[in-house]
């Protein structure tokens, strides 16, 4: 019987990416490998075994880039020769591998196996936080600054390897240099860390004596970091490749960078908002009059109107801080405390007799929340 297209097979259009034919083969497989149709009669187990074949030699051609170029290109003429030979690669019992092993390359997806046994181990350096504490008018502006961070560098006496200079590396026996072993249970079959070189996939027999055979020492590095204006309590800037080296050429981790803001004698920070407090005389409040108000860009006036109570707030628009990504700065609340005199000399507490007296004597037109007060008190004990 004449072979069918390969791209048939898998049910695929000619021009379908790698990842598009790994999924079409995953579906596949999983429907028709022998160890999920054991239970089919004579007939129905013997059609599964024959299109799980034809499915894993489609996969095969079509997966690998040299062998698609030439089935392009020839058709089955093309690679009727590796297509037998990788058939036959693919051992085990009844000529099939196991359920987990057509699935290998899923289980390599997280462990970081390659399909076909394959196994990078090069591992990406850990990611550091640095908690960087600063002041409200620095978040406000930015600066520059260095920060020295403790980190792990590649050790120079072996250039990583982690071996004395001189000697090098050897490749795990137990795990084959993969770093990985398989522990296999029915059909199902689990990666695991290889227990002797630790992921690794190499055995320092003779490890350098300054890093200890670890390829890394601690050192303190110094590094530049630029703190935008507008930066909050708890946000992030990060330094790419700024954290610790990855192992076996892998690549670094990046640096965090976590901002802290101290708390500040004057201003409370919401968002771009600002807040304050601003005490004001009794004579003020009640006549009314101009007070200077700090801001972060320094002194404002500030008029306060005839009978401010406390609890008063004004809004100064402009006056907070431009976020990171606003357009406009925000704005500072005044908020208002009438400030009782204390350490009244006699000739003060006599005057002020004299005018708490002046004001009985003007009725509560001079005291309108007081009276509001005495009202709701006389309903609430008067109520039944």
């Amino acid at each position: 019987m004449a072979k069918r297209d390969y791209y048939d097979v898998l049910g695929v259009a000619k021009n379908a990416s790698e990842e598009e034919i790994k999924k079409a083969y995953r579906k596949l497989a999983m429907k028709y490998h022998p160890d999920r149709n054991q239970g089919k009669d004579g007939a129905g187990a013997k059609e599964a075994e024959e299109k799980f074949k034809e499915v894993k030699e489609a996969y095969e051609i079509l997966s690998d880039a040299s062998k698609r170029a030439a089935y392009d290109r020839f058709g089955h003429a093309g690679v009727d020769a590796s297509a037998a030979a990788g058939a036959g690669g693919f051992a085990g019992a009844q000529g099939f591998g196991s359920f987990a092993d057509a699935f290998g390359d899923i289980f390599g997806d997280i462990f970081g196996a390659r399909a076909g046994g394959g196994r990078s181990n090069a591992y990406r350096g850990a990611d550091l936080r640095y908690n960087m504490e600063i002041t409200l008018e620095q978040a406000a502006r930015g600066f520059a600054t260095d920060i020295r961070v403790p980190s792990w560098e590649n050790c120079e006496t072996c250039d990583g390897s982690g071996a004395k200079p001189g000697t090098k590396p050897r490749t795990c026996s137990t795990c084959g240099g993969s770093g990985a072993v398989r522990m296999t249970q029915g059909f199902f079959s689990i990666q695991q860390t290889c227990p002797t070189c630790h992921g690794s996939g190499r055995v320092i027999a003779d490890p350098c004596a300054a890093c200890g055979g670890a390829g890394r020492i601690k050192k303190n590095k110094v590094l530049e970091v630029n703190i935008p204006a507008g930066i909050d309590e708890g946000q992030r800037i990060r330094l790419a490749g700024k954290g610790e080296p990855g192992m076996n050429g892998g690549p670094p981790g990046d640096l965090y960078v976590e901002i802290r803001i101290k708390p500040h004698e004057v201003f409370q920070r919401d968002g771009d908002d600002l807040h304050c407090e601003v005490p004001v005389s009794i004579v003020t409040a009640a006549l009314g009059g101009d007070v200077e108000v700090a801001t972060l860009d320094g002194k404002v006036s500030l008029t306060i109107p005839e009978g401010t109570q406390t609890g008063k707030t004004f809004r100064l628009r402009g006056k907070g801080i431009k976020g990171v990504r606003s357009s406009y700065p925000g704005d500072l609340y005044c908020h208002i405390t009438v400030e009782t005199p204390v350490r009244l000399t006699e000739k003060q507490k006599k005057l002020l007799r004299e005018f708490g007296a002046s004001l009985q004597e003007g009725g509560a037109k001079h005291s309108p929340q007081t009276k509001g007060f005495m009202d709701r008190m006389k309903g609430f004990f008067t109520a039944e």
